[in-house]
Protein backbone atom coordinates (compact mmCIF):
# COMPACT_ATOMS: atom_id res chain seq x y z
CA UNK A 1 0.00 0.00 0.00
CA UNK A 2 1.54 3.33 -1.24
CA UNK A 3 1.33 6.51 1.34
CA UNK A 4 -1.45 8.34 -0.82
CA UNK A 5 -3.59 5.39 0.10
CA UNK A 6 -2.73 5.01 3.76
CA UNK A 7 -3.50 8.82 3.71
CA UNK A 8 -6.57 8.53 1.95
CA UNK A 9 -7.80 5.64 4.77
CA UNK A 10 -6.56 7.56 7.66
CA UNK A 11 -8.79 10.66 6.47
CA UNK A 12 -11.79 8.28 5.51
CA UNK A 13 -11.53 6.72 9.37
CA UNK A 14 -11.03 9.89 10.84
CA UNK A 15 -14.09 11.49 8.60
CA UNK A 16 -16.24 8.06 9.33
CA UNK A 17 -15.91 8.05 12.59
CA UNK A 18 -16.89 11.27 13.92
CA UNK A 19 -20.37 10.09 12.44
CA UNK A 20 -20.53 7.03 15.12
CA UNK A 21 -21.13 9.50 18.62
CA UNK A 22 -24.45 11.21 16.82
CA UNK A 23 -25.70 7.40 15.17
CA UNK A 24 -25.06 5.98 18.86
CA UNK A 25 -26.75 9.03 20.97
CA UNK A 26 -29.50 8.99 17.73
CA UNK A 27 -30.48 5.26 18.04
CA UNK A 28 -29.92 5.30 21.90
CA UNK A 29 -32.20 8.18 22.82
CA UNK A 30 -34.45 8.72 19.61
CA UNK A 31 -34.38 12.30 19.93
CA UNK A 32 -33.63 13.88 16.59
CA UNK A 33 -34.92 17.30 17.79
CA UNK A 34 -31.44 18.80 17.42
CA UNK A 35 -31.01 17.30 14.13
CA UNK A 36 -31.95 19.57 10.57
CA UNK A 37 -33.98 17.06 8.15
CA UNK A 38 -32.93 19.13 5.06
CA UNK A 39 -29.18 18.95 6.38
CA UNK A 40 -29.17 15.51 6.63
CA UNK A 41 -31.01 14.65 3.37
CA UNK A 42 -29.07 16.88 1.40
CA UNK A 43 -25.20 15.22 3.44
CA UNK A 44 -26.75 11.82 2.77
CA UNK A 45 -27.25 12.69 -0.94
CA UNK A 46 -23.65 14.31 -0.76
CA UNK A 47 -22.32 11.12 0.32
CA UNK A 48 -24.07 9.04 -2.24
CA UNK A 49 -22.93 10.77 -4.91
CA UNK A 50 -18.98 10.34 -3.77
CA UNK A 51 -19.91 6.86 -3.28
CA UNK A 52 -20.92 6.33 -6.65
CA UNK A 53 -18.06 8.86 -7.72
CA UNK A 54 -15.18 6.26 -5.77
CA UNK A 55 -16.49 3.57 -7.20
CA UNK A 56 -16.57 4.74 -10.78
CA UNK A 57 -13.01 5.97 -10.65
CA UNK A 58 -12.11 3.06 -8.75
CA UNK A 59 -11.02 4.80 -5.43
CA UNK A 60 -11.28 2.44 -2.19
CA UNK A 61 -10.71 4.85 0.39
CA UNK A 62 -13.69 6.77 -0.93
CA UNK A 63 -15.43 3.96 -1.92
CA UNK A 64 -15.27 2.83 1.82
CA UNK A 65 -15.61 5.98 3.58
CA UNK A 66 -18.47 7.13 2.05
CA UNK A 67 -20.16 4.02 1.78
CA UNK A 68 -19.91 3.68 5.86
CA UNK A 69 -20.87 7.72 5.94
CA UNK A 70 -23.94 7.35 4.05
CA UNK A 71 -25.36 4.23 5.94
CA UNK A 72 -24.95 6.65 9.23
CA UNK A 73 -26.49 9.39 7.65
CA UNK A 74 -29.50 6.98 6.26
CA UNK A 75 -29.90 5.56 9.55
CA UNK A 76 -29.97 9.19 11.48
CA UNK A 77 -32.19 10.23 8.51
CA UNK A 78 -34.49 7.52 9.25
CA UNK A 79 -34.81 8.12 13.02
CA UNK A 80 -35.61 12.00 12.28
CA UNK A 81 -38.50 11.18 9.68
CA UNK A 82 -39.79 7.73 12.37
CA UNK A 83 -39.38 9.88 15.86
CA UNK A 84 -40.28 13.31 14.81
Amino acid sequence: MNMITILGLSAAFCTTVSFLPQAIKTIQTKDTSGISLSMYSIFALGTLLWLLYGILSDNFPVMIANGITFLFAVVILAYKIRFK
